[in-house]
Protein backbone atom coordinates (compact mmCIF):
# COMPACT_ATOMS: atom_id res chain seq x y z
CA UNK A 1 0.00 0.00 0.00
CA UNK A 2 1.57 3.56 -0.93
CA UNK A 3 0.43 6.48 -0.26
CA UNK A 4 0.75 9.95 -1.71
CA UNK A 5 -0.09 13.25 -1.00
CA UNK A 6 -0.79 16.12 -3.76
CA UNK A 7 -1.85 19.60 -2.74
CA UNK A 8 -4.45 21.50 -5.91
CA UNK A 9 -2.90 24.53 -7.39
CA UNK A 10 -4.46 27.71 -5.72
CA UNK A 11 -5.40 30.04 -9.13
CA UNK A 12 -4.64 33.87 -8.85
CA UNK A 13 -7.29 35.86 -7.82
CA UNK A 14 -9.67 37.27 -10.45
CA UNK A 15 -8.65 40.77 -11.73
CA UNK A 16 -5.21 41.15 -9.91
CA UNK A 17 -3.32 40.21 -12.98
CA UNK A 18 -4.30 41.60 -17.13
CA UNK A 19 -5.30 39.09 -19.49
CA UNK A 20 -4.01 38.07 -23.06
CA UNK A 21 -5.65 41.16 -24.27
CA UNK A 22 -3.75 43.23 -21.84
CA UNK A 23 -6.01 45.06 -20.07
CA UNK A 24 -5.17 47.46 -17.07
CA UNK A 25 -4.70 46.77 -12.84
CA UNK A 26 -7.67 47.64 -11.26
CA UNK A 27 -6.57 49.51 -8.41
CA UNK A 28 -8.68 52.22 -6.48
CA UNK A 29 -8.87 55.62 -8.09
CA UNK A 30 -7.26 58.48 -6.11
CA UNK A 31 -10.12 59.90 -4.30
CA UNK A 32 -9.23 63.85 -5.08
CA UNK A 33 -9.97 63.01 -8.66
CA UNK A 34 -13.37 61.11 -8.16
CA UNK A 35 -13.99 65.00 -5.99
CA UNK A 36 -12.75 66.93 -8.77
CA UNK A 37 -14.31 65.43 -11.56
CA UNK A 38 -17.69 65.65 -9.23
CA UNK A 39 -17.10 69.02 -8.17
CA UNK A 40 -16.77 70.41 -11.82
CA UNK A 41 -19.64 68.57 -13.17
CA UNK A 42 -21.56 70.38 -10.29
CA UNK A 43 -20.17 73.52 -11.00
CA UNK A 44 -21.27 72.90 -15.04
CA UNK A 45 -24.93 71.89 -13.76
CA UNK A 46 -24.98 75.24 -11.91
CA UNK A 47 -25.01 77.14 -15.72
CA UNK A 48 -27.99 75.50 -17.15
CA UNK A 49 -31.47 74.48 -16.47
CA UNK A 50 -32.60 72.79 -19.69
CA UNK A 51 -33.89 69.81 -18.34
CA UNK A 52 -32.78 67.48 -21.32
CA UNK A 53 -29.29 68.29 -20.33
CA UNK A 54 -30.32 67.62 -16.89
CA UNK A 55 -31.47 64.24 -17.97
CA UNK A 56 -28.35 63.47 -19.42
CA UNK A 57 -26.13 64.37 -16.10
CA UNK A 58 -27.79 61.98 -14.42
CA UNK A 59 -27.40 59.37 -16.89
CA UNK A 60 -23.75 60.14 -16.88
CA UNK A 61 -23.71 59.71 -12.87
CA UNK A 62 -25.09 56.30 -13.39
CA UNK A 63 -23.17 55.16 -16.22
CA UNK A 64 -20.05 56.06 -14.30
CA UNK A 65 -20.82 54.80 -11.16
CA UNK A 66 -21.86 51.46 -12.22
CA UNK A 67 -18.66 51.20 -14.26
CA UNK A 68 -16.32 52.33 -11.42
CA UNK A 69 -18.17 52.03 -8.30
CA UNK A 70 -16.65 48.92 -5.58
CA UNK A 71 -18.36 46.49 -3.23
CA UNK A 72 -17.63 49.17 -0.03
CA UNK A 73 -20.80 49.75 2.25
CA UNK A 74 -19.86 53.80 0.89
CA UNK A 75 -20.34 52.35 -2.58
CA UNK A 76 -24.09 51.51 -2.40
CA UNK A 77 -25.42 54.84 -1.21
CA UNK A 78 -26.13 56.47 -4.54
CA UNK A 79 -29.78 55.41 -4.36
CA UNK A 80 -31.22 57.34 -1.32
CA UNK A 81 -29.35 60.56 -2.80
CA UNK A 82 -31.75 59.65 -6.12
CA UNK A 83 -34.59 59.54 -3.31
CA UNK A 84 -33.03 62.77 -1.98
CA UNK A 85 -33.53 64.74 -4.98
CA UNK A 86 -36.96 63.44 -5.66
CA UNK A 87 -37.60 65.01 -2.43
CA UNK A 88 -35.92 68.13 -3.21
CA UNK A 89 -37.70 68.62 -6.77
CA UNK A 90 -41.39 67.45 -5.29
CA UNK A 91 -41.08 70.10 -2.32
CA UNK A 92 -39.39 72.86 -4.98
CA UNK A 93 -43.17 72.67 -6.52
CA UNK A 94 -45.37 71.89 -4.02
CA UNK A 95 -44.06 75.26 -2.28
CA UNK A 96 -44.52 77.25 -5.72
CA UNK A 97 -48.05 75.86 -5.74
CA UNK A 98 -48.19 76.68 -2.35
CA UNK A 99 -46.84 80.53 -2.48
CA UNK A 100 -47.72 81.50 -5.95
CA UNK A 101 -47.18 84.98 -7.33
CA UNK A 102 -50.19 84.77 -9.68
CA UNK A 103 -50.61 83.85 -13.28
CA UNK A 104 -50.45 85.79 -16.74
CA UNK A 105 -53.56 85.81 -18.97
CA UNK A 106 -51.10 83.33 -21.05
CA UNK A 107 -50.53 80.76 -18.80
CA UNK A 108 -52.23 77.20 -18.37
CA UNK A 109 -54.50 77.12 -15.80
CA UNK A 110 -54.29 74.13 -14.07
CA UNK A 111 -55.97 74.46 -10.40
CA UNK A 112 -56.67 77.02 -7.59
CA UNK A 113 -55.85 76.20 -4.16
CA UNK A 114 -57.83 78.12 -1.33
CA UNK A 115 -56.22 81.48 -0.73
CA UNK A 116 -55.06 83.13 2.62
CA UNK A 117 -54.93 86.99 2.72
CA UNK A 118 -51.67 87.86 3.68
CA UNK A 119 -50.45 91.39 5.24
CA UNK A 120 -49.22 94.22 3.41
CA UNK A 121 -45.82 94.04 4.08
CA UNK A 122 -46.42 90.65 2.50
CA UNK A 123 -46.14 92.03 -0.77
CA UNK A 124 -45.52 89.82 -3.74
CA UNK A 125 -46.11 86.51 -2.62
CA UNK A 126 -49.54 85.32 -1.76
CA UNK A 127 -50.88 82.05 -0.16
CA UNK A 128 -53.44 79.69 -2.25
CA UNK A 129 -54.53 80.50 -5.92
CA UNK A 130 -54.48 79.75 -8.81
CA UNK A 131 -51.83 77.57 -10.04
CA UNK A 132 -50.31 77.51 -13.59
CA UNK A 133 -48.63 74.66 -15.93
CA UNK A 134 -45.86 77.25 -16.62
CA UNK A 135 -45.33 77.95 -12.86
CA UNK A 136 -44.86 74.33 -12.01
CA UNK A 137 -42.87 73.57 -14.91
CA UNK A 138 -40.82 76.52 -13.84
CA UNK A 139 -40.35 75.05 -10.06
CA UNK A 140 -39.52 71.38 -11.31
CA UNK A 141 -36.82 72.41 -13.58
CA UNK A 142 -35.30 74.86 -10.58
CA UNK A 143 -35.49 71.77 -8.16
CA UNK A 144 -34.19 69.36 -11.12
CA UNK A 145 -30.86 71.53 -10.99
CA UNK A 146 -31.11 71.71 -7.44
CA UNK A 147 -31.03 67.65 -7.58
CA UNK A 148 -28.40 67.33 -10.04
CA UNK A 149 -26.00 68.83 -7.84
CA UNK A 150 -26.93 66.61 -4.82
CA UNK A 151 -26.41 63.88 -7.13
CA UNK A 152 -23.17 65.03 -8.14
CA UNK A 153 -21.75 65.29 -4.48
CA UNK A 154 -23.11 61.91 -4.03
CA UNK A 155 -21.84 60.66 -6.67
CA UNK A 156 -18.14 61.92 -5.51
CA UNK A 157 -19.48 60.23 -2.09
CA UNK A 158 -19.76 56.92 -3.70
CA UNK A 159 -17.26 56.38 -5.89
CA UNK A 160 -14.22 57.79 -3.69
CA UNK A 161 -13.04 56.21 -0.24
CA UNK A 162 -13.87 59.07 2.35
CA UNK A 163 -11.27 57.41 4.48
CA UNK A 164 -8.42 57.48 1.97
CA UNK A 165 -9.69 61.15 1.30
CA UNK A 166 -8.41 62.02 4.78
CA UNK A 167 -4.94 61.22 4.02
CA UNK A 168 -4.38 63.55 1.34
CA UNK A 169 -5.99 66.57 3.07
CA UNK A 170 -3.08 69.09 4.37
CA UNK A 171 -1.47 68.62 7.83
CA UNK A 172 -3.43 72.11 8.98
CA UNK A 173 -6.96 70.61 8.24
CA UNK A 174 -7.01 67.44 10.01
CA UNK A 175 -9.10 68.14 12.47
CA UNK A 176 -11.57 69.47 9.73
CA UNK A 177 -10.82 66.64 7.50
CA UNK A 178 -11.26 63.93 10.53
CA UNK A 179 -14.71 65.99 11.02
CA UNK A 180 -16.18 65.49 7.48
CA UNK A 181 -14.87 62.08 7.04
CA UNK A 182 -16.88 60.40 10.04
CA UNK A 183 -19.98 63.34 8.87
CA UNK A 184 -20.03 61.37 5.16
CA UNK A 185 -19.71 58.14 6.36
CA UNK A 186 -22.69 58.05 8.96
CA UNK A 187 -25.37 57.69 6.77
CA UNK A 188 -24.19 54.95 4.40
CA UNK A 189 -23.28 53.44 7.64
CA UNK A 190 -26.43 53.71 9.16
CA UNK A 191 -28.18 52.09 6.42
CA UNK A 192 -25.74 49.25 6.42
CA UNK A 193 -26.54 49.06 10.15
CA UNK A 194 -30.42 48.60 9.01
CA UNK A 195 -29.89 46.44 6.74
CA UNK A 196 -28.37 44.49 9.14
CA UNK A 197 -30.99 44.32 11.72
CA UNK A 198 -33.33 44.37 9.32
CA UNK A 199 -32.26 40.63 7.93
CA UNK A 200 -31.69 39.66 11.72
CA UNK A 201 -34.93 39.79 12.62
CA UNK A 202 -35.79 37.70 9.23
CA UNK A 203 -33.91 35.33 10.48
CA UNK A 204 -35.47 35.47 14.22
CA UNK A 205 -39.28 35.02 12.45
CA UNK A 206 -39.88 39.12 13.28
CA UNK A 207 -43.21 39.32 12.62
CA UNK A 208 -44.16 42.78 13.85
CA UNK A 209 -44.51 45.77 11.75
CA UNK A 210 -45.09 49.68 11.68
CA UNK A 211 -44.03 51.36 15.06
CA UNK A 212 -44.12 48.05 16.80
CA UNK A 213 -41.35 47.39 14.82
CA UNK A 214 -39.62 50.30 15.13
CA UNK A 215 -38.71 49.80 18.66
CA UNK A 216 -36.44 46.59 17.63
CA UNK A 217 -34.77 48.27 14.97
CA UNK A 218 -34.16 51.79 16.32
CA UNK A 219 -32.29 50.29 19.40
CA UNK A 220 -29.46 47.62 17.78
CA UNK A 221 -28.78 50.56 15.35
CA UNK A 222 -27.99 53.05 17.70
CA UNK A 223 -26.15 50.57 19.64
CA UNK A 224 -24.08 49.40 16.27
CA UNK A 225 -22.88 53.28 15.72
CA UNK A 226 -22.05 53.64 19.44
CA UNK A 227 -19.64 50.63 19.33
CA UNK A 228 -18.47 51.49 15.91
CA UNK A 229 -17.98 55.36 17.31
CA UNK A 230 -15.84 53.68 20.11
CA UNK A 231 -13.77 51.92 17.51
CA UNK A 232 -13.31 54.57 15.34
CA UNK A 233 -11.92 56.81 18.32
CA UNK A 234 -9.48 53.84 19.38
CA UNK A 235 -8.16 53.44 15.99
CA UNK A 236 -7.73 56.95 15.52
CA UNK A 237 -5.78 57.58 18.91
CA UNK A 238 -3.34 54.24 18.37
CA UNK A 239 -2.83 56.23 15.17
CA UNK A 240 -1.77 59.80 16.55
CA UNK A 241 -4.29 61.19 15.60
CA UNK A 242 -5.05 64.52 17.84
CA UNK A 243 -0.97 64.81 18.61
CA UNK A 244 -0.29 68.29 17.66
CA UNK A 245 3.62 69.03 16.79
CA UNK A 246 5.11 72.76 18.00
CA UNK A 247 4.39 75.85 16.81
CA UNK A 248 5.17 79.28 18.22
CA UNK A 249 2.80 82.12 18.75
CA UNK A 250 4.03 84.05 16.27
CA UNK A 251 3.71 80.96 13.35
CA UNK A 252 -0.02 80.92 14.63
CA UNK A 253 -0.42 84.59 13.96
CA UNK A 254 1.15 84.09 10.65
CA UNK A 255 -0.94 81.59 9.69
CA UNK A 256 -3.88 83.24 10.94
CA UNK A 257 -2.86 86.27 8.67
CA UNK A 258 -2.11 84.40 5.60
CA UNK A 259 -6.01 82.44 5.98
CA UNK A 260 -7.83 85.61 6.70
CA UNK A 261 -6.02 87.63 3.41
CA UNK A 262 -6.55 84.53 1.45
CA UNK A 263 -9.83 84.39 1.75
CA UNK A 264 -10.39 87.98 1.08
CA UNK A 265 -9.00 87.87 -1.94
CA UNK A 266 -11.11 84.96 -2.63
CA UNK A 267 -14.11 86.57 -1.97
CA UNK A 268 -12.80 89.46 -3.79
CA UNK A 269 -11.91 87.81 -6.97
CA UNK A 270 -15.35 85.58 -6.85
CA UNK A 271 -16.62 88.81 -7.04
CA UNK A 272 -14.84 90.49 -9.60
CA UNK A 273 -15.81 87.45 -12.20
CA UNK A 274 -18.94 87.59 -11.20
CA UNK A 275 -19.66 91.57 -11.44
CA UNK A 276 -18.89 93.08 -14.88
CA UNK A 277 -18.91 96.55 -13.97
CA UNK A 278 -16.13 95.52 -11.44
CA UNK A 279 -11.78 96.67 -12.06
CA UNK A 280 -9.92 94.15 -13.69
CA UNK A 281 -7.82 93.72 -10.66
CA UNK A 282 -10.50 92.84 -8.81
CA UNK A 283 -11.15 89.42 -10.62
CA UNK A 284 -9.06 86.67 -11.66
CA UNK A 285 -6.11 88.72 -10.61
CA UNK A 286 -7.46 88.92 -6.86
CA UNK A 287 -8.94 85.46 -6.65
CA UNK A 288 -4.70 83.92 -7.93
CA UNK A 289 -3.90 85.86 -5.18
CA UNK A 290 -5.98 84.70 -2.43
CA UNK A 291 -5.57 81.41 -3.51
CA UNK A 292 -1.58 81.53 -2.97
CA UNK A 293 -2.22 83.01 0.06
CA UNK A 294 -4.32 80.12 1.60
CA UNK A 295 -1.81 77.78 0.22
CA UNK A 296 0.88 79.61 1.94
CA UNK A 297 -1.01 79.55 5.12
CA UNK A 298 -1.94 75.83 4.39
CA UNK A 299 1.94 75.39 4.40
CA UNK A 300 2.54 76.98 7.36
CA UNK A 301 -0.32 76.09 9.57
CA UNK A 302 1.12 72.07 8.61
CA UNK A 303 4.26 72.17 10.32
CA UNK A 304 2.73 71.88 13.76
CA UNK A 305 1.46 68.15 12.72
CA UNK A 306 3.57 65.53 12.23
CA UNK A 307 2.33 62.35 10.54
CA UNK A 308 3.22 60.03 8.05
CA UNK A 309 1.70 58.36 5.47
CA UNK A 310 1.57 54.88 4.72
CA UNK A 311 1.74 53.27 0.92
CA UNK A 312 0.63 56.81 -0.51
CA UNK A 313 -1.96 56.97 -2.99
CA UNK A 314 -0.61 57.57 -6.70
CA UNK A 315 -1.64 60.27 -8.83
CA UNK A 316 -1.07 58.71 -12.56
CA UNK A 317 -2.35 59.42 -16.15
CA UNK A 318 -5.81 58.09 -15.14
CA UNK A 319 -6.32 60.86 -11.98
CA UNK A 320 -5.32 63.61 -14.45
CA UNK A 321 -7.57 62.22 -16.99
CA UNK A 322 -11.12 61.78 -15.50
CA UNK A 323 -10.38 65.31 -13.24
CA UNK A 324 -9.15 66.80 -16.68
CA UNK A 325 -12.71 65.15 -18.21
CA UNK A 326 -15.21 66.78 -15.50
CA UNK A 327 -12.77 70.62 -15.55
CA UNK A 328 -13.23 70.61 -19.70
CA UNK A 329 -17.22 69.83 -19.53
CA UNK A 330 -17.53 72.74 -16.89
CA UNK A 331 -15.07 74.91 -19.06
CA UNK A 332 -16.93 74.45 -22.07
CA UNK A 333 -20.38 75.09 -20.77
CA UNK A 334 -18.86 78.80 -19.37
CA UNK A 335 -17.53 79.30 -22.44
CA UNK A 336 -20.18 80.07 -24.84
CA UNK A 337 -18.28 78.88 -27.62
CA UNK A 338 -20.28 77.43 -30.67
CA UNK A 339 -23.77 77.41 -29.17
CA UNK A 340 -26.07 80.31 -27.97
CA UNK A 341 -26.65 80.81 -23.92
CA UNK A 342 -29.97 81.43 -24.17
CA UNK A 343 -30.10 76.97 -25.08
CA UNK A 344 -28.57 76.81 -21.26
CA UNK A 345 -31.74 78.46 -19.92
CA UNK A 346 -34.99 77.77 -22.58
CA UNK A 347 -37.78 80.04 -21.68
CA UNK A 348 -41.59 78.77 -20.77
CA UNK A 349 -43.11 81.69 -22.45
CA UNK A 350 -44.07 80.31 -24.98
CA UNK A 351 -44.65 76.81 -23.73
CA UNK A 352 -42.73 74.72 -25.86
CA UNK A 353 -40.49 71.89 -25.80
CA UNK A 354 -36.85 72.39 -24.71
CA UNK A 355 -34.00 72.21 -27.60
CA UNK A 356 -31.15 69.87 -27.14
CA UNK A 357 -27.88 72.29 -27.70
CA UNK A 358 -25.05 69.76 -29.01
CA UNK A 359 -21.80 71.37 -27.52
CA UNK A 360 -23.52 71.14 -24.06
CA UNK A 361 -24.46 67.45 -24.52
CA UNK A 362 -20.97 66.84 -26.56
CA UNK A 363 -19.47 68.52 -22.88
CA UNK A 364 -21.63 66.52 -20.65
CA UNK A 365 -20.96 63.27 -22.35
CA UNK A 366 -17.18 64.37 -22.15
CA UNK A 367 -17.82 64.25 -18.26
CA UNK A 368 -18.62 60.65 -18.74
CA UNK A 369 -15.81 59.32 -19.86
CA UNK A 370 -14.80 58.76 -16.66
CA UNK A 371 -16.16 55.78 -16.53
CA UNK A 372 -13.63 54.57 -19.63
CA UNK A 373 -10.56 55.92 -18.93
CA UNK A 374 -10.59 54.98 -15.39
CA UNK A 375 -9.16 52.31 -13.98
CA UNK A 376 -11.50 49.74 -12.83
CA UNK A 377 -11.88 48.96 -9.07
CA UNK A 378 -10.51 45.72 -7.29
CA UNK A 379 -12.32 42.73 -6.22
CA UNK A 380 -13.68 42.61 -2.62
CA UNK A 381 -10.68 41.24 -0.47
CA UNK A 382 -12.18 37.72 0.28
CA UNK A 383 -9.91 35.08 2.59
CA UNK A 384 -7.45 32.88 0.59
CA UNK A 385 -9.08 28.90 0.13
CA UNK A 386 -6.40 26.89 2.07
CA UNK A 387 -4.83 24.17 -0.10
CA UNK A 388 -6.50 20.49 0.32
CA UNK A 389 -4.84 17.93 1.36
CA UNK A 390 -6.21 14.40 -0.84
CA UNK A 391 -4.77 11.10 -0.14
CA UNK A 392 -5.18 7.95 -2.25
CA UNK A 393 -4.78 4.67 -1.05
CA UNK A 394 -3.70 2.16 -3.86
Amino acid sequence: MSRTTAATAQSPAPGLTPDAGGRRLPRTLHPVAWWIWALALATAVSRTNNPLLLFLVLAVLGYVITMRRTEAPWARGFKYYLYLALTVVAIRVVFRAVFATGITPHDHFLFSLPHLPTPDWYAGIQIGGPVSLEALLSAATDGLRLACMLCCIGAANTLANPKRALRVLPGALYELGVAVTVSISVAPQLVQSVQRVHRARRLRAGRSKGLRALRGIIVPVLEDALERSLRLAAAMDSRGYGRAGTATRRSRRATGALMLLGMCGLCAGAYGLLDATAPTLLGFPALVAGGVLCVAGLRLGGRRITRTTYRPDPWRAAEWAVAGCGVLSAVLLFSNAGFDAAELNPSIYPLSWPTLPLVPAAAILLAGTAGLVAPPPGPPVRPAVPAQRTEEVT
